[in-house]
C-alpha cells in the first residue's frame, strides 16, 4: 500500500516547519519508500508496516504539541511495489 499522509500541530503557532521536521524524521528511519512534499509525505509498505509508521511520525509531532491533526489518503493494492517515486515520475513524463 501507498499512505500519503500529513501531520500537522496545533496550538504552537504559525511556525511548524520543527514539528513537522520530527514526523518526517520518523518516516526517513523507517526504511521505507518514502516521499516528501510541500503538503504530503508518502510511504509504502505492508499496513502494519506503513500503519505502525504513521503512528509514531503522529506520535513524534504530539510529544511537543497539545494538539495534533492527520490527514491520511490509502491506496491499497496488495502486491504492487512499485513506490511512490516511479508514479510521480510517469505523471511527470506527460505534458500538461
Amino acid at each position: 500500500m501507498i499512505v500519503a499522509f500529513s501531520v500537522t500541530p496545533l496550538g504552537v503557532g504559525e511556525e511548524v516547519g520543527e514539528y513537522v521536521a520530527e514526523a518526517v524524521r520518523v518516516v526517513r528511519e523507517s526504511g521505507l519508500p518514502n516521499r516528501t512534499d510541500a503538503m504530503f509525505t508518502s510511504i509504502e509498505g505492508e499496513w502494519d508496516e506503513v500503519m505502525d509508521v504513521v503512528r509514531r511520525a503522529v506520535a513524534a509531532v504530539e510529544e511537543r504539541a497539545p494538539r495534533v491533526s492527520l490527514v491520511l489518503k490509502a491506496d491499497i493494492r496488495p502486491g504492487a511495489a512499485d513506490g511512490p517515486e516511479p508514479k510521480a515520475a510517469t505523471a511527470e513524463r506527460h505534458p500538461a
